[in-house]
């Protein structure tokens, strides 16, 4: 599991959006904006979402011999991060409210009643640019 630097840790809890990039079941690629977390301890960063979104199909196809592929990127001007990892669903309720917690503390809080997913993103390779490696 790859660590961030300070620079890259303070950059993802920051407010800002990222694009989520996953694979259709033809390969092409579905690109959308999102919010999400960072756990530094884990090495995952979560996505909350409807259950019934494109993204969410594209990580429930995803099987232990062959996960599911993804990359979140942040950009804000000049400064870039990407984390690039394995994708999946969770819709325990401790995962959700691990993800609603974290969520809150980043952007504001989320209606928990709401029907949501967790998508986690476990990270596995970190790219960004010079500025914040």
């Amino acid at each position: 599991m790859p660590r961030l630097t300070d620079p890259q840790r303070a950059f993802v809890t920051e407010r800002h959006l990222a694009t989520l990039t996953t694979l259709r079941a033809d390969g092409s690629p579905h690109v959308v904006p999102v919010a999400f977390t960072w756990d530094d301890e884990a090495g995952i960063a979560r996505i909350t979402t409807n259950p019934t979104t494109v993204k969410v199909r594209n990580a429930r196809r995803g099987t232990a011999d062959a996960p599911t592929r993804a990359a979140l990127c942040q950009v804000d001007g000049r400064r870039w991060l990407t984390l690039e990892g394995t994708i999946s669903a969770d819709d325990s309720p401790a995962e959700l409210a691990e993800a609603l917690r974290r969520y809150g503390e980043r952007y504001r809080p989320r209606d928990p009643l709401i029907e949501r997913v967790v998508l986690r993103v476990a990270v596995e390779r970190v790219m960004s640019s010079r500025d914040l490696r």
